[in-house]
């Protein structure tokens, strides 16, 4: 990468307005005067008055993307700089990571120059580093298993056999079963030796397989005796387990021998807590790669997380290919300083795009099945939809104001009108195609964070509103997720969705599921209405919240500060009545993306929080021990 010819300095002052304000300083070290340009720059923390910059004339924004000109004649001389000023932010900065996250100059002649972004400095107050987030541990039992089993009773072997195989009359599934632990582990660690081989390994131990009926599908026995290790399952998902269970015992005795041990003896008997156990991905505002998905989920079946939720649409773009609608993927994915989408969340000069294709999909599908991951696509409707409305402007009521209503995060008019019937063929034709892509149980439809006040500027849906009897966006919203539901019942698919889906009436409780992640008690809400729940709060689950609240720690912060011991320790059945748990049905981390513009904040933010929420999902809160989860995790594998 070249040297940037412009660097743009940040710093974040808790005067200077009831936010703070941002003091911003452009430097030109580039050979030529800069004259007549604009600087553009991207930033959580957004400005709401135009008025409020000094030295600066305010050009435009959209959501995060924020627009500037120097005063009239200005020239940043080789070498000099120029400083200004904004205030009248919508919240206070709390983070090194809530300052500009990229910036780009347009020079007079329309070319645009992507400008060195540095970290958000911190003035008038300490700005303090990270600090250590995970203790080194202890361990009353030597084993490398993460999540820790149900029960466990084994004594530590004093060495560990090379490899394990199957034992002589191993059935052919087994055998397949145990080439596709091989695989896995390779893809996972691919300088680690394979625990496992197809043939009888010399100092190896057999392996036999039994099947028995009386286990729960996800469950699984591992009997261990000098002889031979038994693996006993009645279906595929407790087989694989119990493989992976073996892989981690030996793959850490063997890299931490000192620490780690292989059983010689005794029994570990393991199942489940939860039967959803769930792990979301959020590619909207950053893509990641298909190789990078197929990565995380081989890291979520070392985990033992059996739900991939794929978040696959937004307001900064649609990822999944819909082939009776290419302009999804050709104007509704690309962002950059000429394109129908700005940039946004860390996008400079240069357009960035990506998508899924529709063999992607296929391809992950299958990957995730044979892991015995099931995806489950969203897209987001009614709110989160600029991308969309960019792409098919057809879904717009002509007649409403533009700029009626702005949405949390900052996009205008950003909903699907509920009152346009094309909007439900549209939806149709989507729904149509996902279907064949995947085979899931649910469909989710996101249903969260419509702005109160969205199409109320809308004549279409004032005369819709009248006909139906309904006032107010919510009972709108409601009108609109029950025509979904019904698409989605026509189809085959049963409904999920953020809480929000329950607000203005919500939809039959019966075949829904809910995620509730605004806060934890909003679980217990759902449940009394009826819907099935996951609980995600942010105050927990979300991987994209600081983990620490000192300035230097990255990540976002509405939530509070999440770190990893909160993370582990955090109960989400919480105040659940009895009577009401049977419809609490798992956990799930969430992983919002707006912050993740490196792999490295990627593994930073989700490590080891990730393993962690894997525990919450798998372990008995009974056996749950921070200070044994600290001392094995570092042996996870990262992205």
């Amino acid at each position: 990468m070249q040297p940037s010819s412009y660097h743009l300095e940040n710093t974040w002052s808790p005067e200077g307005g009831k936010h703070g304000r941002l003091t911003l300083t452009l430097f030109n070290f580039s050979d030529a005067p800069l004259e007549n340009f604009r600087l553009a720059y991207t930033t959580l923390t957004r400005l709401v008055d135009p008025q409020a910059c000094d030295n600066a004339v305010f050009v435009r924004r959209n959501a995060n993307f924020h627009e500037f000109a120097p005063p009239a004649g200005l020239s940043i001389a080789p070498g000099g700089s120029w400083t200004f000023t904004v205030s009248a932010l919508h919240r206070i900065a709390r983070h090194c990571t809530d300052g500009a996250k990229s910036a780009y100059v347009t020079l007079e002649d329309g070319t645009h120059v992507t400008v060195f972004t540095s970290d958000l400095l911190l003035a008038d107050r300490v700005s303090e580093p990270p600090p250590v987030l995970l203790p080194g541990g202890r361990l009353e039992l030597p084993y490398a298993i993460q999540p820790w089993p149900a029960e466990i009773d084994a004594k530590p072997g004093e060495d560990f056999p090379v490899a394990l195989y199957p034992a002589e009359g191993s059935d052919a599934a087994s055998i397949k079963a145990l080439a596709a632990a091989q695989a896995l582990f390779r893809r996972l660690f691919p300088s680690n030796h394979i625990p496992f081989s197809l043939i009888a390994a010399p100092q190896g131990r057999a392996l036999r397989f039994v099947e028995r009926p009386a286990l729960a599908r996800e469950a699984y026995e591992l009997s261990f005796s000098g002889d031979e290790i038994v693996l006993a399952f009645s279906a595929e998902a407790g087989r694989l387990y119990g493989l992976t269970t073996l892989a981690q015992l030996l793959d850490g005795a063997r890299r931490e021998p000192g620490k780690f041990r292989f059983p010689v003896s005794g029994v570990i008997a393991d199942r489940p807590r939860y039967g959803w156990r769930g792990c979301h991905l959020d590619v909207s505002r950053q893509f990641t790669p298909k190789d990078d998905v197929l990565r995380l989920l081989d890291i979520l079946a070392w985990l033992k997380l059996n739900i991939f939720h794929w978040h696959l649409t937004d307001d900064e773009a649609w990822r999944l290919e819909v082939r009776a609608y290419p302009q999804l993927t050709t104007t509704g994915v690309l962002r950059g300083p000429d394109e129908p989408l700005l940039p946004q969340l860390g996008n400079a000069a240069e357009p960035v795009g990506g998508f899924y294709s529709q063999d992607d999909v296929r391809e992950v599908v299958a990957h995730a099945t044979a892991l015995g991951i099931e995806v489950i696509p969203e897209i987001d409707i009614p709110g989160h939809s600029t991308a969309t409305l960019v792409a098919l402007p057809d879904l717009t009521d002509g007649q409403e104001a533009p700029d009626s209503y702005h949405s949390v995060q900052g996009f205008p008019n950003n909903a699907l009108n509920p009152a346009i019937e094309l909007t439900y063929e549209f939806l149709a034709k989507v729904f149509d195609e996902m279907v064949e892509l995947f085979p899931s149980e649910y469909i989710h439809i996101g249903g969260d964070e419509v702005a109160n006040g969205s199409w109320l500027a809308s004549p279409l849906a004032r005369k819709l509103m009248e006909q139906e009897g309904i006032s107010g966006t919510f009972a709108l919203q409601s009108y609109f997720l029950k025509r979904i539901k019904a698409m989605l019942t026509e189809r085959g698919r049963k409904l999920a969705g953020w809480n929000e889906v329950a607000h203005g009436g919500g939809v039959d409780p019966e075949g829904t599921l809910l995620m509730a992640w605004e806060k934890p008690e909003v679980g217990i809400d759902l449940a009394r209405e009826g819907y099935e729940v996951v609980m995600t709060p942010g105050q927990a689950y979300y991987l994209d919240m600081v983990q620490a609240d000192a300035w230097q720690e990255p990540g976002a912060s509405w939530a509070g500060t999440v770190p990893p011991a909160h993370t582990y320790a955090y109960e989400a059945e919480g105040d659940f009545p009895d009577e009401l748990k049977h419809l609490m049905k798992g956990v799930q981390a969430c992983i919002w993306q707006e912050n993740f513009i490196s792999r490295d904040y990627f593994n930073r933010l989700v490590f080891p929080r990730l393993p962690a929420i894997a525990e919450a999902a798998w372990t008995p809160k009974a056996q749950k021990d921070w200070l044994r989860f600290a001392a094995i995790v570092p042996l996870s594998p990262k992205l």
